[in-house]
Order: structure tokens, then C-alpha cells, then sequence
């Protein structure tokens, strides 16, 4: 895995965000910050898309989305081929969706997680592996 993390956030996730990058940085990796910076309204396809643009040109191979629900980024960004970007709300969620989905994007609530259990989430998705196997052909079927 990239040691590059690759982070982008709209208005409502935008303190989550600078939170969260100081964890990653503290945690030895480089952060590619795709904005917003600030908590003035934006719309968060266009912060999504910079995020994916990163994975796709593997400038990171993860990303982490931050927008109020989690909800708008996730969907944005599992738009395009080769992208699984999963809503975690917990360390579970976050286990699984590397585990079974291979997710390259972890989303995340703003507005609906505390920071502690965000930095858990983020902790979880990037140390865990996808379990292949049974779940290969179905990750495959997704692209």
C-alpha cells in the first residue's frame, strides 16, 4: 500500500477532516489534500472527484471522504470504474468493507461520528486486507 493518503472533504466535514489528517500525518503518511479549506458551503462531487482523480492516476491507492452523512461523497465516487468507496460509521464497517469489498475509499459522516471513532475507522480500514476468495469474483463483478 501507497504510504500517500489521499483526503478531501466538503463544507460539513471539513473540521472531521483537519482532524483526521493530522492523525494520518502523525501516523508516518503523506496526505494529499484535496480541500474544501474551509466551512464555507460547497458541493461535494467536486472534492470527490479530485479525491478519485488521485486513485485513479495511483497517486494514493486510498482515500478518505468526508461530507455530512457520508451519504453524497460515497456515491460520487462509486461512480466511477475501479472505485469502492465505502460509509463506515464504525470499526466494524470499516473491517468489512476492506475485508470483503476490497473498498479503496473510506467515507465518513461528519456530522454522525465523533472524531475518536473516525480516527478508529480510518486506523481499521488501512490495516486490514482483503480476504479474496469467495469475495474475489464479486468485487470483480462490481468493475
Amino acid at each position: 500500500m501507497s504510504k500517500t493518503i489521499t483526503i478531501a472533504c466538503d463544507h460539513a466535514g471539513y473540521e472531521l477532516k483537519n482532524a483526521l489528517k493530522k492523525e494520518i500525518l502523525n501516523m508516518g503518511f503523506e496526505v494529499i489534500d484535496c480541500g474544501t479549506n474551509s466551512s464555507e458551503t460547497v458541493d461535494y462531487p467536486d472534492f470527490a472527484k479530485l479525491a478519485v482523480d488521485n486513485i485513479l492516476k495511483k497517486k494514493s491507492d486510498i482515500a478518505v471522504l468526508i461530507c455530512g452523512s457520508g451519504i453524497g461523497m460515497s456515491i460520487t465516487a462509486n461512480r466511477f470504474n475501479g472505485i469502492r468507496a465505502a460509509l463506515c460509521r464504525n470499526a466494524d464497517d470499516a473491517k468489512l468493507a476492506r475485508q470483503h469489498n476490497n473498498a479503496n475509499i473510506l467515507a465518513l459522516p461528519g456530522r454522525q461520528i465523533d472524531v475518536d471513532e473516525a480516527k478508529n475507522c480510518f486506523k481499521i480500514f488501512i490495516n486490514t486486507s482483503f480476504d479474496g476468495g469467495r469475495h474475489q469474483k464479486r468485487v470483480e463483478k462490481i468493475d
